[in-house]
């Protein structure tokens, strides 16, 4: 048997005037897990987290949370909390008042609130902050004492609208990482709305991308990364090279030969499901999934593929170098490998052999 769902959206559209935000969305949140809502500006995602949240109401279809419709409940009836991007703390009050407000508001005896903000504070590692203001904080510690703010109510869904993007980079990767930790320790349900690929790669155990208001993929961090649907799931996670070309033959379910554009060799890739002969198609292959040797190297990878290539740029990345190359019929293509002492070596115009194995290239035809 199966457990309730977290949140259940059903059907949910959303218009503001005669503009379509979300086109009946459905989906399942399962109890405990850490689901991002992936998408550029726009797509519809913070819309849909306010739905559920209840700072917005949907034009049409079904939310529930903990299998309650919550159409019409207010937000501070649902078993919800937010954390905006902006965090919006009082800055008036001290990190104590700004903790103890949501009790405050639900009439919580005075002794409650004490004990649930030293829980709350001591669950984000800031103790003995308590009597400092908000201007008193470093932009991590503000961040903090949101989540705080958000946990000390108790809520079985913490809803998160980019709580990390006005942060610098070295910071935003150490809260990641702490807000993953605070997940896997309360064991509640958290919706995090997120721009940044690799953010939302980074903390999910599945993640929703959307596009134009609509959920184009659903699934764990790897099948969004390794099998991407459409063409427009495979550039905007990872980098990847999107080579237009034609299916000329299937020969098994997993091989077919697709021929690109430019007097190009025709190239084999693993098809889509349904993918038939004469389909125009996007092969989708991966930066680092190409591998690059000297000529006169033994290849020591999958050769499936194989062209001769030369260097049209490099630019070293600390990691490992991206490397531009182009074949002679003027395909270009982008690859990520190591920067081996060999690696470093080459300089524009040095001729390489470019290598990838069939499974590594995708055709879509979407």
């Amino acid at each position: 048997m199966t457990s309730q769902p977290a949140v259940e959206i059903i059907d949910v559209s959303k218009q503001f005037g005669n503009t379509s935000v979300l086109n009946r969305i459905s989906l399942e949140v399962r109890k405990g897990e850490f689901l991002s809502l992936l998408g550029p500006s726009g797509c519809g995602k913070t819309t849909l987290l306010r739905i559920i949240a209840g700072f917005e109401h949907q034009s049409s279809g079904e939310v529930r949370i903990e299998g309650q419709d919550v159409s019409g409940v207010p937000p501070f009836a649902r078993s919800t909390n937010m954390i905006f991007q902006h965090l919006a703390l009082f800055p008036h009050m001290t990190v104590f008042e700004n903790i103890a407000f949501g009790l405050r508001m639900k009439k919580a005896d005075q002794g409650t609130i004490s004990r649930r903000v030293e829980q709350a504070l001591a669950l984000v590692q800031l103790q003995g902050y308590e009597q400092r203001l908000p201007e008193q904080l470093s932009g991590g510690q503000r961040q903090r004492i949101a989540m705080a703010r958000a946990l000390v109510n108790d809520p079985s869904v913490l809803l998160l609208d980019e709580p990390l993007g006005a942060l610098d980079l070295q910071l935003r990767l150490q809260l990641q990482v702490e807000l993953r930790q605070l997940h896997r320790s309360l064991g509640s349900t958290f919706i995090f709305v997120t721009h940044d690929q690799t953010e939302a790669m980074t903390m999910s155990d599945r993640i929703a991308v959307f596009e134009n208001g609509q959920i184009v993929q659903l699934g764990t961090p790897q099948e969004i990364y390794e099998t991407p649907r459409t063409r427009f799931v495979a550039r905007f996670v990872g980098h990847a090279n999107l080579l237009d070309g034609k299916i000329t033959s299937i020969d098994t379910p997993d091989r077919c030969m697709v021929e690109l554009p430019g007097g190009v060799a025709a190239v084999q890739a693993r098809p889509a499901p349904g993918a038939k002969a004469g389909q125009s198609v996007t092969v989708v292959l991966r930066y680092e999934r190409i591998h690059l040797r000297e000529p006169q190297s033994q290849n020591s990878a999958s050769s499936d593929n194989e062209v001769a290539v030369s260097v049209q740029e490099l630019i070293y990345m600390g990691g490992f170098l991206r490397v531009r190359v182009q074949t002679t019929a003027g395909l270009s293509l982008v690859v990520d490998t190591a920067a081996s002492d060999t690696a470093r070596r080459w300089a524009i115009g040095t001729q390489l052999v470019a290598n990838w194995a069939t499974a590594d290239a995708r055709a879509l035809t979407d």
